[in-house]
């Protein structure tokens, strides 16, 4: 996805959780940094991920495990410098090749495709996309209220 901000700006929207709450989770206990266990919450379902932070290269790589407590697999998030825009790719692998692990590499490649559009709205045009909630609405916890 080529998102139409420089290379820093959007390397750190994936690696600040007061950025990337704007259009991905709810909340993280704190920002990525190497070899980090972090914790991400998606506060309308009543989901958390942990995930180990294996690499980050500042401007050009992410590299985490995620879903440490059920099937880990990695994702891996490349930054591509393109002047005034940058080109990212999200790759998650480690996937079974079973029924299950293909429906789960199927999910996981329309949950991170929403995820870079909605990080592309709000870097862009400053406006918070609601594609995470809206995708499960019947799902949004009862009791939840988003921040404000």
């Amino acid at each position: 996805m080529l998102i139409r901000r420089p290379t820093d700006e959007v390397y750190q929207a994936f690696t600040e959780p007061g950025v990337t709450s704007w259009f991905w989770f709810t909340h993280a206990d704190r920002r990525l940094t190497p070899g980090a266990h972090v914790t991400w919450t998606w506060g309308m379902y009543g989901v958390v991920s942990r995930l180990l932070v294996k690499a980050l290269e500042p401007n050009r790589r992410i590299l985490i495990e995620w879903d440490l407590d059920e099937i880990p697999t990695e994702v891996e998030w490349t930054f591509d410098d393109r002047g005034v825009a940058t080109w990212v790719e999200i790759t998650n692998r480690g996937f079974a090749t079973s029924d299950s692990g293909v429906k789960a590499a199927l999910e996981a490649m329309e949950g991170f495709t929403l995820v870079l559009a909605g990080a592309k709205l709000w870097l862009e045009r400053a406006i918070e996309p609601s594609f995470i909630i809206d995708r499960f609405p019947d799902q949004v916890a009862a009791a939840w209220k988003p921040e404000v």
